[in-house]
């Protein structure tokens, strides 16, 4: 996962339209209704959100928000956006994420 791009702004939950945001970290995933390797990112997100607390793991509808993926240059799906507890994007990745990069990106988070 590499370092985040030109969006230095905050998310909150509202603005990502979740209940809201994991007490340590959050996994921001955009997704598409046709797109076979975003299933496989929700199963690798949702499961290590499981595994450590303080994580929540929020899923959007790449196509029904194109509002968060001009501002935040989303570019294809899936792409995951690491926030710290703060909600400030520390990591983003295209593609389908490893178990071992996600909770590498986590540690980076938590670690502020």
């Amino acid at each position: 996962m590499s370092a985040p791009g030109a969006s230095p702004d905050r998310l909150d939950a509202a603005r990502l339209g979740a209940p809201r945001l994991g007490e340590r970290a959050t996994l921001v995933h955009f997704s598409s209704a046709f797109c076979q390797p975003c299933r496989a990112a929700r199963r690798v997100l949702a499961r290590v959100a499981d595994m450590v607390d303080g994580v929540a793991h929020i899923e959007i509808d790449a196509e029904s928000r194109l509002d968060l993926v001009r501002s935040l240059e989303v570019s294809g799906t899936p792409t995951v956006l690491v926030l710290d507890a703060e909600g400030r994007v520390v990591r983003r990745a295209a593609g389908v994420p490893r178990t071992a990069d996600v909770i590498a990106a986590l540690g980076a988070a938590v670690a502020g």
